[in-house]
């Protein structure tokens, strides 16, 4: 019966967000409500259920994502990330091109949202793709598949932070092995599905792209915008800080001074707040900004996420419903039971959802809700529910097609049709996601 009902709430959740059009934020509550009525679960418990699981979730992730969506919003507005981008094109070349949008789209991708790093990076490649006399679709497939990498594997980003939290890990833990799942990863999905996608439906790489529908972009000329070390340094600070507090919590002894402040350096909030910080002198005080202007653009960035602030609340909601109502303990015993990996149960769980709901965000925070107990059997900070939280982040990308906003961004940047953007895109996030699940299935072989 738990899964049964799990089942009919997932119909539910995706009726009301595809059929009905209804706010993903409200259908998550909605849903939330009722799977606790069907999981009997007192009536007068049921608020206090929700608003535990939307504060617990939103606790000090909150400040993560407000700060590491206005230190983004900095880089891209200072013209760091056009800076970063052309500057390893043009050392590269021709010939290197795909490695150096890869090295790009991965830096400016740890500081930005998987859409906001398509459309600053997506003008940079069009116009490099335009001198070269390239196909766009030549340079928009790694510059895609590494952005969805970073956006699915890395926190600071919303969902992996997220799912860090629920599973019990450390989130240093999970940055350094996410970086080195991420690099076989991109390197099949991008390149490599390149070229087999050039061999097998040439049609798509097409030179006559008209990227008109991104509507109003800022410009930039080169000699305007931030020197290539302080933009990268800026963008990658939070990355730094939290690995070199894992690295030193291995090698250093815990009541060492030193350690200890390096340990609170490198805390994931602390980190994010001396980096925030450190962007606002180096993207907007040194290039001579106003406070005001910098204001403007961290107000703005807080308002592009907000709604994704809501929904990993509403996904906390739903997972507190999961764990109250036993249905959590029940798919935790039901695993223990068979034959089946915890790292492709994560990964499958999440990737049905995944094809369900649309977002990776709901289908990586449901799916933690249910594997959490999987997760916690390893203990605390392990090496293997940090495997794990990569396995829901590769779950969480399988698959995108019609019921993700992304899908409908790639079709139309590409000038694709729905056809082809079903046989490029769709099967492009479903290589990537097998992809990932392979890595991370290997590394688990040694570090279990």
């Amino acid at each position: 019966m738990p899964l049964l009902i799990v089942l009919l709430g997932v119909i539910l959740l995706v009726f009301m967000i595809v059929k009905l059009k209804l706010n993903t934020f409200v259908s998550l509550v909605v849903t939330s409500f009722v799977i606790a009525l069907l999981l009997q679960i007192p009536v007068a418990k049921i608020p206090t259920t929700i608003e535990t699981g939307i504060g617990g979730q939103l606790g000090h992730l909150a400040i993560i994502f407000g700060f590491g969506s206005m230190l983004g919003k900095l880089v891209s507005d200072s013209g760091g990330g056009y800076r970063i981008s052309t500057t390893l094109i043009n050392k590269f070349g021709r010939r290197w091109i795909q490695l150096a949008v890869i090295l790009a789209s991965f830096i400016i991708g740890l500081a930005l949202f998987f859409e906001v790093g398509l459309v600053v990076v997506l003008p940079i490649i069009f116009i490099i793709a335009r001198e070269l006399d390239m196909p766009l679709m030549y340079l928009g497939v790694p510059m895609a598949a590494t952005l969805n990498v970073t956006h699915a594997f890395l926190p600071p980003h919303p969902a992996p932070t997220a799912i860090t939290e629920i599973l019990g890990s450390e989130i240093g833990h999970v940055l350094l092995l996410g970086i080195i799942a991420a690099i076989p990863t991109i390197i099949i999905a991008g390149p490599v599905f390149n070229w087999v996608l050039q061999r097998v439906y040439p049609k798509v790489y097409r030179k006559d792209i008209d990227i008109s529908v991104l509507g109003h972009y800022k410009t930039f000329k080169l000699e305007e915008t931030p020197g290539f070390g302080i933009s990268v340094l800026t963008s990658m600070m939070p990355v730094i800080l939290i690995i070199i507090a894992t690295l030193c919590s291995f090698t250093l002894p815990k009541g060492n001074v030193v350690n200890q402040v390096i340990q609170f350096v490198g805390a994931p909030d602390a980190a994010m707040l001396l980096s925030m910080l450190f962007a606002v002198y180096t993207m907007g005080i040194k290039r001579n900004k106003k406070m005001d202007e910098i204001s403007e653009s961290m107000v703005a960035s807080v308002k592009q996420i907000a709604m994704m602030l809501l929904i990993i609340g509403g996904g906390g909601a739903f997972k507190q419903v999961l764990v109250d109502g036993g249905v959590s303990n029940y798919v935790s015993t039901l695993f223990a039971h068979t034959s089946l990996s915890p790292i492709f149960a994560a990964w499958l769980i999440t990737a049905i959802l995944r094809v369900s709901l649309g977002s990776s965000t709901v289908s990586a925070m449901t799916a933690a809700g249910l594997i959490a107990p999987m997760a916690h059997q390893f203990g605390h900070g392990s090496a293997m529910s940090a495997l794990m939280v990569l396995a829901v982040g590769a779950g969480s990308v399988f698959c995108d097609h019609v019921n993700d906003a992304g899908f409908w961004m790639i079709k139309e940047y590409f000038g694709l049709s729905l056809k082809e953007t079903f046989l490029s895109w769709s099967t492009l996030t479903s290589v990537l996601s097998l992809a990932g699940l392979a890595t991370v299935y290997g590394m688990s072989l040694f570090l279990a």
